[in-house]
């Protein structure tokens, strides 16, 4: 039987807050309780996808951090970086939807969309999930003929749903 779950794609700003001490900054200390909080009671209403990308941003910094990270992900599924998104990649820079610097939000973006993922789930809320720029990120993919996962971050997906599960 197919999976019917909602695929979501988890970039490495989830892993990171999942995995990472407690921090003292009270703004990223909630959102390590709530990337926690969505992984322990919501993490199973999705389809887990990452990509190549996000294991070698998670394996870079503090071996014991990197270890952390990388053990969260061994469970999800690992998706290709296609052509296709590498093309979906240069075309949100191009349209200047993605800053130049941020390539790789560009390509977590794209290999989400290619992957036909629904949600893509960050805390990078300045070149991926910024409300601004979400209209412009949609345009661009659905030029290209690919439909874009919704942008948000574990918050967004950790409120109880209308059917009341």
């Amino acid at each position: 039987m197919a999976d019917s779950r909602p695929i979501a794609y988890l970039e490495t700003t989830f892993v990171s807050y999942l995995t990472s001490r407690p921090s003292r900054d009270l703004v990223v200390a909630a959102h390590q309780e709530v990337t926690r909080e969505w992984w322990d009671e919501r993490r199973g209403d999705y389809h887990l996808i990452t990509s190549q990308l996000v294991l070698s941003e998670a394996s870079a910094g503090d071996p014991e951090a990197a270890k952390r990270r990388l053990d969260a992900l061994q469970s999800v599924e690992l998706v290709a970086i296609t052509a296709g998104a590498r093309d979906l990649a240069r075309a949100l820079l191009a349209a200047h939807v993605v800053p130049s610097t941020a390539a790789e939000d560009a390509l977590h973006i794209a290999i989400a969309a290619e992957s036909g993922a629904s949600y893509l789930i960050t805390w990078n809320c300045k070149h991926i999930a910024h409300a601004a720029m979400r209209g412009s990120i949609e345009d661009v993919c659905r030029r290209a003929g690919t439909e874009p996962p919704a942008l948000c971050t574990p918050l967004e997906l950790l409120e109880e749903l209308d059917d009341g599960t």
